[in-house]
């Protein structure tokens, strides 16, 4: 599979979480160099505040050698600021040692300033956006973004 491939399906997860109003639906995949997933999560997959990216990272041991290699697929811009948990998105992939992810859509200002790209890009991580997938990670939340 590429790039396109995975991120779809990152958007398409996103279905899976339970609904809010004060949070955005998301899904997360991480794959290894190679094409082999490693974990996924969503939204509220275990924790109604959990983030997609959390729940993903969560299910991988942080000894993995495949981390630095590996991409993140989300279908909305990892958070750059969290209100409900001390570390925010991009920060926790930074962590991780992943170097590379690939997003379908920019986190609207509407709960927090986002700004997750530009942590992840000053901290040498690759960023890829996918515009042409936005539209898809927008549907499980029109009813916040419409």
């Amino acid at each position: 599979m590429n790039d396109h491939d995975w991120l779809t399906l990152a958007c398409e997860l996103a279905r899976s979480c339970p609904p809010s109003e004060t949070a955005f639906s998301v899904g997360v995949i991480v794959v290894a160099h190679g094409g082999k997933e490693m974990a996924r999560g969503f939204s509220r997959e275990s924790d109604p505040l959990d983030h997609a990216e959390e729940a993903a990272l969560a299910k991988i041991d942080p000894a993995d050698p495949r981390l630095p290699t590996a991409t993140v697929y989300s279908s909305l811009e990892p958070c750059g600021k969290r209100k409900s948990r001390p570390q925010a998105c991009a920060r926790l992939i930074v962590g991780s040692g992943i170097r590379r992810v690939v997003m379908a859509w920019r986190e609207p200002d509407l709960f927090v300033e986002g700004r997750g790209a530009e942590v992840l890009s000053a901290a040498g991580v690759v960023v890829v956006e996918m515009p042409e997938l936005a539209d898809l990670a927008r549907k499980p939340n029109a009813h916040l973004v419409p």
